[in-house]
């Protein structure tokens, strides 16, 4: 879930007050009311048929999205994610899950709405800068991995940012300061201008880049492949190689349906993709699959999951997510939740499996690399290592209309160990799409895969 994205305008609210219209439907038993997110920097006030997001710091409080409900604790948000809302234990908390997402998010309630959010925020600069300061550091949890002083950043930075300081201007200050993170799930945003940048030495996933690569592969590698096949928009190619091994290339995880589809669509278009690849016939003949993320831009980790499902006959668990949750202490955060892979009711495949991956597999297309590594079967990684950012990106706007998003949460491998800022390293290092690699029509990774599942039947 990238935010509470908002379908209708926002709603004025009373200090302290939960909203109500006559007429207008109530959520279910116990949930109507104010709630405070356990993490991500987040208070809701539900009521009167809205969910009403209300982003906040230890300084500040901007009134965020407002989703519309749907039904008895489901909440639409623009994008087309479903929002569910239950009580859990008692009416003092709750859950909250969106269908686009793994994990849950846990509430607790409170008396009334905090009074920073019933004050009008000031919309001056220096404010948009200590509010952008601060939401860094009460969620970001990669500082010290990353060797960045944020305290010596606000010190340097804040002096350039006066009254009259132009909305241009401090959008070029507020990238200034986040990129020596190097991080891709960073971003600032004004309009149609853009700061966001990955790791030294790997490239972003663009339509471009995706576009070459695929060029590539069709004419290099499936020459000699039958019943290729496209499916999710082009964002999903299948195709059997020689020796009964078979292919499938995923660029992202969501993009299948056209723009602006819901989750629903997403996720049907995929299961016709796998419905269409992975017949009973097929999944039973296979020897071998090699699953190509090497260009993927991320997306939706619950496909990932979708996908895991169809690849295992044994349950287990993809990795387990937790969030940073107190801003005074850089290293506490909730309790990790498990989030499990469980075989699909439908044909599956669980022979050998090769994954390509390099830096330019990113967010989603990480996720889903790590919910294979612990898969039951043979499963081998081949080629550079990944990006290096799995949290869901916590989208955030200053008063000034700048917007900018930053990671906040953890993914963890059974022995407690995460990723982020390096990517998953492969266990067989392989150039992927140098230079000299289209210059002398060389796949290595790809090979490495194919001869190396030959030899395994």
């Amino acid at each position: 879930m990238r935010t509470l994205t908002a379908t209708v305008a926002a709603l004025a609210l009373a200090a302290g007050a939960v909203p109500a219209a006559a007429g207008t439907q109530s959520g279910p038993p116990g949930t109507d009311g104010v709630w405070r997110m356990d993490g991500y920097g987040t208070v809701l006030v539900i009521g009167g048929g809205v969910l009403q997001e209300y982003q906040t710091t230890s300084v500040s409080c901007l009134k965020g999205d407002t989703s519309p409900q749907t039904g008895p604790g489901t909440y639409l948000t623009t994008d087309g994610t479903v929002l569910s809302l239950r009580t859990d234990r008692d009416r003092d908390h709750a859950t909250l899950a969106a269908d686009s997402s793994v994990g849950h998010r846990h509430l607790r309630r409170l008396p009334a709405l905090p009074a920073d959010c019933t004050r009008p925020a000031a919309t001056d600069p220096r404010t948009a800068f200590d509010i952008f300061w601060q939401t860094f550091e009460d969620n970001y949890p990669f500082f010290a991995a990353k060797g960045i002083d944020w305290h010596a950043v606000r010190d340097r930075c804040r002096p350039l940012v006066h009254e009259d300081t132009t909305k241009d201007q401090l959008f070029g200050i507020l990238g200034q300061m986040v990129r020596p993170l190097y991080d891709a799930h960073v971003t600032v945003r004004d309009g149609d201008r853009f700061f966001g940048q990955g790791r030294p030495g790997t490239k972003v996933p663009s339509p471009q880049l995706d576009a070459k690569a695929k060029e590539f592969i069709i004419a290099r590698d499936l020459g000699d492949a039958a019943h290729r096949q496209d499916f999710g928009a082009g964002r999903i190619t299948y195709a059997d190689l020689p020796d009964d091994l078979g292919y499938l290339r995923i660029s992202g995880f969501g993009g299948y349906a056209g723009e602006d589809a819901p989750y629903t669509a997403e996720q049907a278009e995929l299961d016709r993709a796998l419905n269409t690849v992975l017949t009973p016939a097929r999944a039973e003949r296979l020897k071998g699959l090699v699953i190509d993320l090497r260009i993927n831009g991320g997306g939706a980790d619950s496909l990932g999951i979708r996908i895991a499902q169809r690849l295992t006959g044994t349950p287990y668990t993809a990795y387990a997510k937790r969030v940073r949750n107190d801003p005074a202490h850089p290293t506490r955060f909730t309790h990790p939740e498990p989030v499990p892979v469980v075989p699909a009711d439908a044909p599956r495949y669980t022979g050998p499996v090769a994954v390509l991956t390099g830096g330019s597999t990113v967010s989603a297309g990480e996720t889903f690399t790590q919910a294979l590594m612990d898969r039951p079967g043979r499963t081998v990684r081949i080629g550079q290592p990944t990006q290096g950012v799995f949290s869901d990106v916590m989208e955030r706007r200053l008063p000034d209309d700048l917007a900018f998003g930053l990671p906040d949460e953890e993914f963890l491998t059974r022995t407690g160990r995460t990723f982020d800022g390096t990517g998953i390293p492969p266990q067989l290092i392989e150039p992927v799409f140098t230079k000299e690699e289209f210059a002398k029509n060389r796949d290595s990774a790809f090979d490495r895969a194919v001869n190396l599942l030959g030899q395994r039947h």
